[in-house]
């Protein structure tokens, strides 16, 4: 088995509510046509990270786009706040692309994204404003020195969908 922090995490346990609730976060930008994105914050062991909080971005620090998110360092300062008083960690994220737009990542995704080993990062289609299964989204990982998208059979077997009854949606930035 290997660590998230210095390995390949092999499963994520992802909260249906968590999902949810990413999905509608995102779709409030998506009704304006931009991309949307919610961090997903968690714990892991071993090989199995588990999501435990979801944290919405808001305010001037982060410009949300038709093509593009724009996040300053300043609010991931936040974010690292929040996950150390938490005791947890950042382990993915899921934005949205726009209405017939790829589920795959972006030359701006990949070069500028977070690059962390084991980190996923999903993509939802139409602004996240249709309710498709997380396992038909863009699902990446970063491995080594670059992402790798998963395939709908790889993403069922590594993506486990829980029922946990209740998970935190955080704020950072403006209201």
């Amino acid at each position: 088995m290997t660590n998230a922090y210095f390995g390949e995490t092999d499963i994520w346990r992802v909260p249906k509510l968590a999902i949810s609730n990413s999905l509608a976060e995102m779709a409030i930008d998506g009704r304006n046509g931009n991309e949307g994105i919610v961090l997903w914050l968690g714990r892991d062991e071993h090989d199995v990270a588990e999501v435990t909080h979801l944290v919405r971005l808001r305010g001037p620090l982060v410009q949300k786009c038709p093509d593009q998110i724009n996040i300053a360092p300043a609010l991931f300062n936040e974010v690292a706040d929040i996950a150390i008083e938490n005791r947890v960690r950042l382990v993915g994220q899921v934005h949205s692309h726009g209405v017939g737009y790829s589920l795959a990542l972006s030359p701006t995704d990949r070069e500028y994204g977070i690059q962390a080993p084991g980190y996923l990062s999903l993509v939802a289609p139409d602004y996240g404003t249709g309710i498709t299964p997380i396992h038909d989204w863009g699902v990446h990982v970063f491995t080594d020195m670059h992402y790798r998208r998963l395939s709908k059979q790889e993403a069922e077997r590594r993506i486990q969908v829980t029922e946990t009854p209740q998970i935190p949606l955080l704020t950072v930035g403006g209201r």
